[in-house]
Formats: structure tokens, C-alpha cells, sequence
């Protein structure tokens, strides 16, 4: 009975107005898949609703857990899903030339997703319990660069260049937060430019392609440059306004490839126009800022690199994705957050977003004796 007393107060101490952002995204995403779909609910708005609305539940249910819970199942979460990676290069599903997931009949689950949380989770454990005095010596450096390496390295092999990338931001973010000194980060950066020549030698053909047209975007605007070009094309056709629901040329006539998935956002751009992408992302600035705010105001020092590396993690997330579609960055296959359409990339999401609600209540809870 006091559990259930106190459910209701529990409800009312959630940020509803983070909430209340986080479910107009995610309808916002099902109008954009909607139309995407030339104005049907399948193949692609009916599965992603019916995901958004478990995954949104479950993430207010992870609000009941408490952070040192998340804090006992960091080292057994980091070996399960790293063993999940290495089961994806044995047995894992081959789809679109990569080799990312793995099929349980009902789900397919791709464990790459899943590294983003995970590295995060487990090098806030790391850095929590080691003395401060370490902080300045290999042995705070060693362990959590062989932590990042051997995901990156297992991810690269898929080959999945962009998740790789994002699990060694979000990794080297928290090694930053817990208070490195600033000289590794600086030689760690000058080694990786010096490297970079030895690196692209060793990318696939069509990552090098990537990497080539985003320098020369003109170079083949039919071949390997069409993605952006046509993205760049739909965004700036939309203008101010936009052309209109459910009147978007590029994406309706099909020039626009992954309309509903990485380029999603430029689908959405060219019927909402600029108005409808500065709304969007003032909504991610609204989730941003709350979870940034939760960093800040943590009582320890897992709880703060937790929420830190879960915010700069979704931060990573629509930045990377808005400079692809953009044509800042290379295409690196990032889907936009609750916008895009795919499980993997929500289902983490929700559960990064259920675990700052989970750290916010704590502060609450504590707050409020």
C-alpha cells in the first residue's frame, strides 16, 4: 500500500514538460514518416508508433530504478553487449552490405546501439570508484582506452564506421568529465591527425568515397555524392515554411535516398521548411538542457559522469546527424533521434533519456529530506 501511495507523488516529480517534448518529437517523427510513406501509416509509421509508445513507457518506468542500481550492472551490461558484438561477427544478419545485427525471430537487435549506453555506464563506474590521485597517472588512461578500443575495433569490422566514432566520443567525453588532464587529450588528437592518412588507406571503398565527396561535393552529384546533394537539394527547397504537408518533390518523387531513415530530417525540412527544423530542434535543445541540468545539479560523482556522457551521447545523436544531411560532415549513417525510423537507435535513446529521468528523481528524492 505504500508503494502505491506514494506512485502518484512519483508521477508528479517527473519533468513533464521534458516529457511532454520528448512524446511531440516522436509524434512529429511519425507525421514525417507519414508522409514519407506518400500518406500511409505502413510500412513505416505504424511499426515506429507502436515502438514509441512501449519505449516510452519503459523509459518513465526506469525512472523507479536507482542510479547505484545502474551503477551494479555497469561491468555485467558492458560484457553482455560485448559479447553480443562478437556473436554479431559469428552468427550477425547481413543488410546493406553490413554485417550489424543480430535476429531473434520477433526482434533484431543490433548490440552496436546498445555500446553507446554501455561505454558510457561503465567508465562512469570506472572513474567513480578510482581515487583522485590516479586521475593523473597510466592508470587511469590504460583500462579505460582498452574499455573504448575493443567496441570501436568490433564495430569498425561490420563495418560501421559512424557507431564506432560515436562510442569513442561518448567514451573519451566521460574520461574528459572525470577529469584527465587536458595534455593526453591534445597528444591523444595530434596522434589521431598524424594517423589519419594511415587510417583512410584502410577504409572500404565507399567510406573513402564519403569522406571525398563531403570535401568535393560536386564531384559526382549522381554517384556517390547523390545522397547529399539531393538532401541539400530538399532542404533548401523548403525555404521558410516549407512547401506544404504532404508536398515534398524530392522525397514523394523519390529522389531523395533513406528519406525515412538518416535523411529524415530533410523529408521533414522540405514540407516544414526552416520553421519546422528550428521547432525540432528547439525541442532536442529542451531535452538537452534538462539532461545537462541534471548533470550539474548530481549529488555524486557517477551520478554526474552518468548523466554527463547519456547527454553528450544524445548530443552526438542529432548533431552528427544535422551536419550529415547538411553536408558538414560525411554521411556516416546516424539516424536523427525519435525521428528516423528504426528500433535499435529509439530503444537506446528512451533508455538513455529513462536513465537521466532515473537520476533526476534520485536528486529529487534527496532534495526534498
Amino acid at each position: 500500500m505504500s508503494q502505491l501511495a506514494t506512485l502518484p507523488r512519483a508521477l508528479s516529480n517527473l519533468p513533464w514538460l521534458v516529457l511532454i517534448t520528448i512524446a511531440a518529437i516522436g509524434v512529429f517523427g511519425l507525421v514525417v514518416l507519414f508522409s514519407a510513406a506518400g500518406g500511409s501509416m505502413t510500412p513505416w509509421a505504424v511499426n515506429q508508433g507502436v515502438r514509441f509508445g512501449v519505449f516510452f513507457l519503459g523509459m518513465i518506468l526506469l525512472a523507479r530504478i536507482t542510479p547505484d542500481r545502474w551503477a551494479a550492472i555497469a561491468w555485467p551490461a558492458y560484457i553482455i553487449i560485448l559479447v553480443l558484438l562478437f556473436a554479431v561477427e559469428a552468427l550477425g544478419k547481413i543488410g546493406g552490405g553490413s554485417q550489424r545485427w543480430l535476429d531473434f525471430g520477433i526482434l533484431r537487435l543490433q548490440p552496436s546501439e546498445m555500446m553507446k549506453p554501455g561505454i558510457v555506464l561503465v567508465l562512469a563506474r570506472f572513474y567513480s570508484r578510482l581515487p583522485p590521485a590516479y586521475l593523473r597517472s597510466i592508470h587511469a588512461i590504460w583500462p579505460a582506452m582498452a574499455m573504448i578500443a575493443l567496441p570501436v575495433g568490433l564495430v569498425i569490422l561490420q563495418p560501421d564506421l559512424g557507431t564506432a566514432l560515436m562510442i569513442m566520443f561518448s567514451g573519451v567525453t566521460v574520461m574528459f568529465m572525470a577529469g584527465l588532464p587536458l595534455w593526453l587529450f591534445l597528444g591523444a588528437g595530434g596522434l589521431v591527425a598524424a594517423a589519419l592518412p594511415i587510417v583512410f588507406s584502410m577504409l572500404h571503398d565507399y567510406q573513402k568515397n564519403r569522406i571525398l565527396i563531403f570535401l568535393d561535393p560536386d564531384s559526382d552529384p549522381l554517384g556517390a555524392g547523390y545522397h547529399i546533394s539531393q538532401s541539400k537539394i530538399a532542404i533548401g527547397s523548403g525555404g521558410l515554411f516549407g512547401k506544404g504537408f504532404m508536398h515534398g518533390t524530392q522525397s514523394h518523387l523519390e529522389y531523395l535516398p533513406e528519406m525515412h531513415t538518416d535523411f529524415a530530417f530533410a523529408t521533414m525540412a522540405e514540407e516544414w521548411g526552416l520553421i519546422g527544423g528550428v521547432l525540432l530542434i528547439l525541442g532536442f535543445a529542451t531535452v538537452l538542457g534538462w539532461g545537462w541540468r541534471v548533470s550539474l545539479a548530481a549529488e555524486n560523482r557517477f551520478d554526474r559522469l552518468l548523466a554527463g556522457g547519456l547527454v553528450s551521447t544524445i548530443f552526438f545523436y542529432v548533431c552528427i546527424n544535422l551536419m550529415m544531411v547538411m553536408g558538414l560532415a560525411p554521411v556516416v549513417g546516424i539516424p536523427l533521434p525519435l525521428i528516423s525510423y528504426g528500433g535499435s537507435a529509439m530503444m537506446t535513446v528512451m533508455l538513455m533519456i529513462g536513465m537521466l529521468l532515473s537520476i533526476d528523481q534520485n536528486i529529487k528524492k534527496h532534495s526534498s529530506r
